[in-house]
């Protein structure tokens, strides 16, 4: 483990990417006795995939309540006979808005864009993952990277696992309603133990969804990096912030803080990633730094606040993470915390990312200036499309 921290009577485990984020993971499964709620964007049938769902196999084989909450759209090439074969064992699947038709996407393109992006689980209502890491083998397919994804979990033991256990069997039952299911039959799971967290100021769970929290994990943001004093460290695979966003990293740029982008530095989604290149220069001329991750795609969705707050979840600093997908994030003030993400960022920077100058910046060919400005401008449409411009379009 990257590092373990009582917080508030909690005990918080920082995990690193897949290799110490999956074995804790599926020994929690097996450690739980009552019920398992899992949720997650991208289930792959995999190495990975295989190694926790036999987990969740066993848990179901001695009698405990589980239930897996699959993205329709992340998770649609899992193949069918999986998704039956944990039916058949008395797993609880549901799929949140599976994609049906090309016709169904015209005809409401922004409900069908509303994704479940949560990487969630909780067992016996006491322990609780947050994170950014998918189901699905950590080194990506068909590439020629050595090492992992650069992604963090982190391990929740104790009251706020309660909290998460509330949201996650809340979701449960919504689509369950939506589906046509008995919605007491499926969310009367109950554990013994705390079904809600006590008042933990240092531990906050943020959610984004579209009712009561559309903008909570976005305001988390802001409020920290508005009252940064020192530094500011924020990794993000993907990064296409709004005007209010950038504005205010502008603004502690100019007050002397000390500003460091960790993005994306390998193509994954070539628009969202020649959309990002076109606001380098803005973010450069105010004397933000911005790295490029080299050693592997960049998946986290952390950062660091004067070395005091720290966040660490599902949600991108992009549009669709923060204005269309469900997102969960943990936002943890504790020092000791946030040293230990620090330190694993500073590693990231230091070892396996290039600094970003002029190269990205005023010396730009007029080629991939042109790239940079299309690609924006073709988010900006798509987001202008779907009505988010009163939330602070890019």
């Amino acid at each position: 483990m990257t590092g373990s921290f009582q917080v508030s009577g909690n005990k918080l485990s920082l995990l690193q990417n897949g290799a110490e984020y999956f074995p804790q993971l599926c020994a929690d499964i097996d450690a739980a006795q009552h019920a398992i709620y899992l949720e997650t964007y991208l289930f792959a049938a995999d190495a990975t995939g295989r190694m926790v769902a036999d987990a969740l196999r066993r848990a179901a084989a001695r009698g405990v309540v589980v239930r897996v909450l699959l993205d329709g759209f992340g998770s649609a090439e899992l193949p069918q006979h999986w998704v039956e074969g944990l039916r058949k064992t008395g797993i609880g699947v549901q799929w949140f808005r599976r994609e049906i038709s090309p016709f169904t996407l015209r005809r409401n393109r922004k409900r069908r864009l509303l994704r479940l992006h949560r990487k969630l689980a909780v067992m016996d209502g006491e322990v609780a993952f947050v994170g950014g890491i998918n189901i699905v083998d950590d080194i990506p397919e068909y590439s020629n990277f050595a090492v992992p994804r650069l992604d963090y979990a982190v391990r929740v033991q104790g009251a706020v696992a309660g909290e998460i256990h509330a949201a996650m069997r809340h979701l449960w039952g919504v689509v369950s309603w939506a589906n046509f299911r008995k919605r007491g039959k499926e969310i009367g799971v109950s554990v013994p133990g705390r079904a809600r967290r006590a008042v933990t100021p240092s531990i906050t769970f943020l959610l984004r969804d579209n009712l009561r929290h559309r903008r909570d994990i976005e305001r988390a943001y802001l409020n920290a990096i508005g009252g940064a004093q020192n530094e500011i460290i924020i990794a993000s695979a993907y990064f296409l912030p709004g005007r209010v966003f950038r504005r205010t990293l502008v603004q502690a740029a100019k007050r002397g803080v000390r500003v460091v982008l960790l993005l994306q530095g390998k193509v994954e989604y070539r628009l969202q990633h020649y959309a990002t290149h076109a606001l380098y220069d803005q973010l450069l001329a105010a004397g933000i730094e911005i790295y490029e991750y080299q050693a592997s795609h960049l998946h986290a969705k952390v950062a660091v606040v004067d070395g005091q707050w720290a966040t660490v979840g599902s949600s991108n600093i992009d549009p669709f993470s923060l204005l269309l997908a469900r997102e969960a994030n943990l936002a943890v003030l504790d020092a000791g915390f946030a040293a230990g993400l620090r330190a694993s960022l500073q590693a990231a920077i230091s070892n396996d990312a290039a600094r970003i100058g002029n190269e990205l910046g005023g010396a730009r060919n007029l080629l991939n200036r042109l790239i940079a400005r299309f690609s924006y401008g073709v988010v900006r449409l798509l987001i202008g499309m779907l009505g988010s411009r009163r939330h602070g379009s890019p």
